[in-house]
């Protein structure tokens, strides 16, 4: 049997109102979920001109699931599936957002949940000539866009929703982090990290020494630049993943990869 978390505080970083699921498995392991949303997400203005343009493509290529999301409501709650356009995501939990909205994904990694995992696929091998529209959030990598560029592709961007730092009360968890109380922390992006050192200087040093989850190798190897000591990367960036990660790391054992 796999042991619990055995009352252990995790700090969770995900927006509000995308923290529950995370929050309720800490929970239901004997842990104690600490909610500290470090990004807030906020639809970014797009036209109708530039919704008919991106849908003018031979792939849309989704990079989240908040992507999916702020899509749908751009236009109207419902993208139309035309079999001229072909849905790709970067992850699953992505492409279940897509066939919910009742829309097919012709392509989607089965492991590498990521943008170098959609690039290996053998469909993007093959994009020489073809229109490519990427839907995201206002900013982000470039390496999807460029690689597609390098094989030939014709690529656009589609930016349905904006990121900013939120206006999170931080009182309690400094008093955690001060009284040695927080025995984990999930991060599940880079740019999570950062915003959660931001908002914590000067305590930020505490952080540093605290235990770290993360949801894929590169957001380690970012966390191990910044200073991070002790650090997990998660096999997978699902919630149930990231628990295991947590038990496992908590209970003494390596699991993903530790620093």
């Amino acid at each position: 049997m796999t042991p619990g978390l055995r009352g252990a505080t995790v700090l969770v970083t995900r927006p509000a109102g995308q923290a529950e699921a995370l929050c309720r498995l800490i929970t239901q392991a004997d842990g104690r979920a600490l909610r500290f949303p470090t990004i807030e997400i906020q639809p970014a203005g797009v036209d109708d001109a530039t919704l008919e343009n991106a849908l003018a493509c031979d792939w849309l290529i989704f990079t989240s699931s908040n992507a999916v999301d702020f899509a749908l409501r751009a236009f109207g709650g419902k993208m139309a599936d035309s079999p001229a356009v072909k849905f790709a995501a970067v992850g699953q939990a992505t492409a279940a957002a897509l066939r919910n909205a009742g829309l097919q994904v012709a392509c989607v990694p089965e492991t590498d949940f990521s943008s170098e995992g959609l690039l290996a696929q053998a469909a993007m091998q093959q994009v020489a000539g073809r229109r490519v529209t990427i839907v995201r959030g206002v900013g982000g990598r470039e390496k999807l866009a460029q690689t597609l560029r390098d094989r030939g592709a014709e690529v656009a961007y589609l930016e349905v929703y904006r990121r900013s730092l939120p206006d999170t009360g931080k009182d309690e968890l400094l008093q955690t982090l001060r009284h040695e109380q927080l025995d984990a922390v999930t991060i599940t992006s880079g740019e999570a990290l950062q915003n959660l050192l931001a908002m914590l200087e000067p305590a930020a040093s505490l952080l540093r020494k605290r235990p770290l989850v993360v949801a894929s190798g590169r957001i380690g190897q970012l966390a191990l630049e910044l200073g991070f000591e002790r650090i997990a990367v998660s096999l997978q960036p699902t919630d149930a993943a990231i628990l295991e990660t947590l038990t496992t790391l908590l209970n003494g054992e390596n699991s993903g990869r530790s620093n």
